[in-house]
């Protein structure tokens, strides 16, 4: 089964242009656990636009699914993760200017830096995922530095999803197929949608878990986040 995994960033948005605490994301959190996800996801950034460190130190006692902390790995980062064990990091190469992520890692480049890093997340039992582009060489890279799963990087996927899905999706079965090759864990993530999500989980039933949160909280506003994340789990059956 693959499970969802709710990013509650864009909650969190809301509550930071506003100030107070409404809407409470410690509270949204517990919510979608309670509206059945099996995962929560936060990407914590330096200036803290969105996810707060103190969030992810509040989320973490609190749930009983599995936390996902997505990030790029610089020191605080590092300290952050290794404070708080989550089930699983996600490191993602993204720079502090950067609206959103917008590539993989380059994992034959970067392996020496990357598979410290690994080493010392799975050192402390935590589940390392790696953030990559639909590229079987990036997958690869990814086994090399010692992670237990790779996180596709799923919107170019999602953007030519309406013009061609075939050819939309073929690079992520190429690269999926050759992380199930290398016996490691898959996820996907980044403009996963209603319309889009069911035709990639039936091309590639194998994938672990899904994060999504962009999309997944713009539908909430019109059809409230039970009933949407009930639509989503329905995209996974």
């Amino acid at each position: 089964m693959t499970k969802l995994s709710v990013n509650i960033n864009k909650v969190a948005t809301l509550r930071n242009a506003r100030g107070g605490n409404n809407p409470d994301v410690l509270q949204t959190a517990i919510d979608c656990e309670l509206f059945g996800a099996e995962g929560i996801t936060v990407h914590p950034r330096p200036d803290e636009r969105h996810i707060r460190y103190q969030d992810v130190r509040d989320i973490r006692p609190n749930i009983t699914t599995e936390l996902n902390i997505e990030g790029n790995p610089i020191d605080k980062y590092v300290e952050l993760v290794l404070e708080v064990k989550p089930t699983q990091v996600t490191l993602v190469p993204d720079s502090d200017s950067q609206l959103t992520s917008n590539h993989g890692w380059d994992t034959v480049a970067n392996r020496t830096f990357l598979t410290d890093v690994v080493g010392r997340f799975r050192e402390a039992g935590i589940r390392t995922s790696i953030f990559v582009d639909p590229d079987p060489m990036m997958v690869e890279g990814a086994k090399q530095c010692g992670a237990d799963r790779v996180e596709l990087y799923t919107e170019p996927y999602a953007s030519g999803y309406a013009v061609n899905r075939e050819d939309a999706i073929k690079p992520f079965v190429d690269a999926a197929k050759e992380a199930r090759r290398l016996q490691l864990g898959l996820n996907a993530g980044h403009d996963l949608s209603l319309q889009n999500l069911h035709y990639f989980h039936q091309q590639i039933p194998w994938v672990d878990e899904v994060s999504i949160g962009h999309a997944l909280i713009c539908d909430a506003l019109y059809i409230g986040l039970k009933e949407t994340i009930s639509l989503y789990q329905q995209c996974l059956k």
